[in-house]
């Protein structure tokens, strides 16, 4: 079961049958209570990964029988930062997910019920879905539901103020369909982060063996699309993990469709196109690769087949 996704928006809609809500920098998760004699919680990834044991806080989730859709996010001076959340996606130990959820908290921002004792809610209009989750009472240390606003402009200045994502606009009467990129959903993110795929790695100067930079590119229909080498951001602990996680990844065989530069080229040790990381880069130079890319973590919620193309572009 895969999440309701939107799409890029090039102008935030106007008037009544709209609502807007924040653009959270987060990891979008599935909450599935289950209404037993012991109650019990299942957390999914956008790719419909169990990721239940990563965020043990939510564990304690109140209610029964209930289907949530919502933003796990993870403050960093009092802000989502995805940066801080990025340790905390990828544990499937229990004793080490429960140390770092003492480290680094996370909260489940939550925007969507799609069931409520054992009714199927997806078919109702999204104004009818938001009544009852605010019914809900959903409001906890580690959850709660965010407000939503009528002025989409507003909200837009605002989050430009406070330095958050972006924002999202949603028609009313749209109806929950999972696994859609629906235009009756809208996203404008304020910072050019989008998600890559890693062809490459290569070693860190004066270093035979330490990572220092990796080779991203775009899925598409010909093949990965070479977007750019990315150093920046790379560094102690990011750098271990993400050679730790391309290690089984090793390929004698360039991923790339499309020709990489010899300086790029020169020196790289070629991986298997399966792991997504987040980047962060001024945009597109003349020659469509990334301006100033800078690493910001690797994404085990997505696989190259999630990545929107159109958006990469």
């Amino acid at each position: 079961m895969r999440p309701m996704l939107a799409t890029r928006g090039t102008r935030i809609p106007e008037g009544p049958q709209w609502r807007h809500e924040v653009k959270w920098d987060g990891m979008r998760v599935l909450a599935d209570l289950s209404d037993r004699r012991v109650p019990r919680v299942r957390l999914t990834s956008r790719t419909d990964k169990d990721v239940t044991v990563s965020f043990p806080e939510l564990h304690a989730l109140p209610g029964a029988d209930v289907l949530l859709d919502g933003e796990v996010v993870a403050l960093a001076e009092g802000r989502p930062s995805f940066s801080a959340l990025a340790e905390r996606m990828h544990v499937g130990r229990a004793d080490r997910a429960a140390r770092l959820s003492r480290i680094t908290p996370v909260t489940f921002l939550v925007f969507d019920v799609m069931r409520l004792d054992g009714r199927d809610l997806s078919p109702e209009p999204l104004w009818r879905r938001r009544e009852i989750l605010e019914e809900l009472g959903l409001a906890g240390v580690a959850w709660q539901v965010p407000a939503t606003y009528e002025d989409g402009q507003m909200l837009w200045r605002a989050t430009a103020e406070q330095r958050l994502e972006g924002i999202v606009s949603k028609r009313l009467a749209s109806r929950y369909e999972f696994g859609v990129r629906s235009p009756h959903w809208l996203k404008f993110p304020r910072r050019r982060r989008e998600s890559y795929v890693v062809g490459g790695w290569r070693p860190e100067t004066g270093s035979a063996t330490r990572l220092g930079a990796l080779l991203v590119g775009t899925p598409t229909a010909g093949g990965l699309r070479f977007r750019g080498r990315v150093g920046s951001g790379i560094a102690g602990r990011a750098a271990v993990g993400l050679q730790e996680a391309l290690a089984p990844l090793a390929s004698s065989t360039n991923p790339f469709a499309d020709e990489v530069p010899r300086p790029d080229a020169l020196g790289t040790h070629w991986v298997e196109p399966r792991l997504v990381v987040d980047v962060e880069a001024l945009g597109p130079s003349a020659r469509d690769r990334l301006r100033q890319p800078s690493y910001r973590g690797m994404r085990p919620d997505l696989t190259p087949e999630d990545l929107d193309t159109e958006e990469e572009r």
